[in-house]
């Protein structure tokens, strides 16, 4: 039987530096995360890069962690969702306030994915309107529903003015 190959990686999460030496080289960064470096706020959903929960920041850009093995991303700046609020819990990223503030959140497993998804596509400049802001954010899901609270979250922070939601539906007649 032969040993499985082991990196030294060093990676930068949240401005702190942190080496990881002899890390299996398929240990994702999801893994390397939550694992090795205990910042469990970043989930593991469907593990397949499909449900969006693991979203970090890679270098500013969005990524699935869960998809990314931890030796690519030696040196490169990760940002988690502990890594928005520094001043932790009394000190919050305005984009997390407003998650609070539209209750864009219910069962809160996704939230994390859901604000750093919301971080990196604010940055990218895809907030021009509400469909340009679910189009950007359909790569994260919600099993909850509360994607109208999330989007509106999102344009507050942005800036973007929200359409009237349509009128709810009546059914009438048999």
């Amino acid at each position: 039987m032969t040993a499985t190959p082991t990196v030294d990686v060093t990676l930068q999460v949240n401005g702190e530096r942190h080496e990881l030496p002899g890390l299996d080289s398929r240990t994702t960064l999801l893994e390397a995360l939550r694992d090795h470096l205990g910042l469990t706020g970043t989930k593991k959903g469907c593990g397949l890069g499909m449900c969006g929960a693991c979203t970090v920041l890679a270098d500013g850009r969005r990524i699935n962690s869960c998809l990314a093995l931890a030796a690519l991303y030696d040196g490169k700046e990760i940002t988690t969702i502990e890594g928005l609020a520094p001043g932790g819990e009394d000190d919050l990223d305005p984009l997390q306030q407003a998650f609070i503030d539209h209750d864009g959140f219910q069962c809160g497993f996704c939230t994390a994915g859901q604000i750093m998804s919301a971080t990196g596509l604010m940055r990218e400049g895809h907030t021009q309107s509400a469909d340009e802001i679910r189009e950007f954010m359909s790569g994260n899901l919600c099993r909850c529903g509360a994607y109208s609270n999330i989007v509106a979250a999102i344009a507050q922070v942005a800036g973007t003015p929200m359409e009237p939601e349509p009128a709810a539906r009546t059914r009438t007649g048999a």
